[in-house]
């Protein structure tokens, strides 16, 4: 009898430490646009990739994560195949529908949303503006959580920074940290965003550096990262700068990290694409990948709110 309660009790345990991780990512899916790397001549439109995103996602159960370049079509291409998704996010350029959205995907059965909101990476961040030398306007969405397993609550931020301006990535992203040291004391916290910045870089700093928060690539036990986040669309390029970027409160766990350098393959316009050396119905075809970023997953474990 006593064993068997022990066995039970240990049951309970594991399942109490798997129901307070939390599988987060964050990607950017590539804007459906004509132009550009992402448009429909170059084998990489929307159309092409977006079943194996949606595909990748549901496979990849993330509990929530923060997505950037989404313009609102592929907004809503997004809701309709993820049911077990709801979302937070405007697009920058209205507040509404127009421009890129931020958006945070989070599981409705597990997530509770508390709170939530957009400002603009500008000198007027609660209205729909430019920040300085900025190409565009730009966004950082975020929400405030409670895991209904748990209790615990958190924030999460989501931002895409700009990919030209100095000054807008140095004014971004003191904006953000301003956000987290004005809103979350004592709640853990989790940012996303393709950052446009190197890990080496001063504007890295600005996050890694601010008393408030951790690169998780730094922090994790086990990482799985054969390249850096940025592809070009371009499977046989390497690179081991990482511009794509999850940050978290210190006092959240990091139990692993990983790039997820993932590609799919295109029918073959080849009548030669079936070799005679190679097994039945095996062929050669392009390989494709889901986007010209690489999205970045995390496993972390939330623990008790700790004042900073």
């Amino acid at each position: 009898m006593r064993k068997i309660s022990l066995a039970v009790m240990m049951a309970a345990f594991a399942f109490s430490v798997m129901a307070q991780e939390l599988n987060v990512a964050s990607f950017n899916i590539k804007c459906g646009t004509s132009h550009g790397m992402g448009n429909v001549k170059s084998g990489n439109g929307w159309d092409d990739r977006k079943g194996f995103i949606f595909d990748l996602i549901n496979f990849a159960a993330f509990d929530i994560f923060g997505a950037q370049e989404v313009r609102y079509g592929q907004l809503n291409d997004l809701v309709k195949a993820l049911p077990d998704y709801a979302y937070i996010g405007v697009g920058r350029d209205d507040g509404k529908t127009k421009g890129e959205f931020c958006p945070v995907f989070y599981r409705r059965e597990r997530f509770k949303l508390l709170d939530s909101g957009t400002f603009w990476l500008s000198a007027t961040p609660e209205t729909v503006s430019r920040g300085w030398d900025g190409g565009c306007n730009r966004v950082c969405s975020w929400g405030y959580f409670q895991d209904r397993a748990t209790k615990a609550k958190f924030y999460f931020l989501n931002t895409h920074l700009d990919h030209k301006g100095p000054m807008a990535k140095t004014k971004g992203a003191e904006l953000i940290v301003k956000f987290i040291e004005e809103h979350c004391k004592g709640v853990q916290v989790v940012v996303t965003g393709d950052m446009n910045v190197y890990q080496d870089s001063e504007w890295y700093n600005i996050f890694a550096k601010s008393g408030y928060l951790k690169d998780t690539f730094k922090a994790a036990r086990y990482r799985f990262a054969p390249s850096g986040t940025f592809s070009t669309f371009t499977p046989t390029r390497y690179s081991t700068n990482r511009i794509d970027h999850i940050f978290v409160s210190e006092d959240v766990e990091v139990s692993s990290y990983g790039v997820l350098t993932l590609h799919y393959w295109r029918a073959s316009e080849d009548e030669n694409a079936y070799e005679r050396r190679l097994p039945a119905n095996i062929e050669k075809r392009a390989v494709h990948l889901l986007s010209d970023h690489y999205p970045v997953q995390v496993k972390l474990r939330l623990k008790g709110a700790k004042k900073w």
